[in-house]
């Protein structure tokens, strides 16, 4: 098997992943994920879409990921690793889609406007 590449996008984080055979190690920016990700719960976030195959310690994966916080990251990769999934067996589609890791969530920070201090808060508005 060669090297399956997918990218996953995240608010403004962007994921690159690289999956090859191997036993299960994920390097996150060249640390282990759990090093990278310290929040449990963030972690099972990554894990996730292994879980849904039935496909853990399987693979090897190499993860490059900037851009935005650590939850946006950590969503950016898991849909970039489901898509290298999907890639590798068409049939691990539908248990990925069903789940919603294959959906780009566009949801996006909005801009702040002008003569406002935030990008829809008011100041306090006096009638006299």
């Amino acid at each position: 098997m060669e090297m399956i590449n997918a990218i996953g996008r995240r608010k403004a984080s962007i994921a690159r992943v690289y999956l090859t055979k191997g036993d299960g190690n994920i390097k996150i920016n060249g640390k282990d994920y759990k090093e990278y990700f310290p929040q449990i719960h963030i972690q099972a976030t990554i894990t996730d879409p292994f879980r849904t195959v039935e496909a853990e310690n399987i693979y090897d994966l190499n993860v490059n990921v900037n851009g935005g916080g650590f939850k946006g990251q950590a969503e950016a990769v898991r849909m970039a690793i489901s898509r290298a999934l999907v890639k590798l067996n068409e049939e691990f589609r539908k248990p990925l889609k069903d789940r919603k890791y294959l959906r780009r969530d566009a949801r996006i920070v909005e801009r702040k406007k002008y003569g406002k201090p935030k990008a829809r808060k008011s100041f306090q508005f006096s009638k006299r």
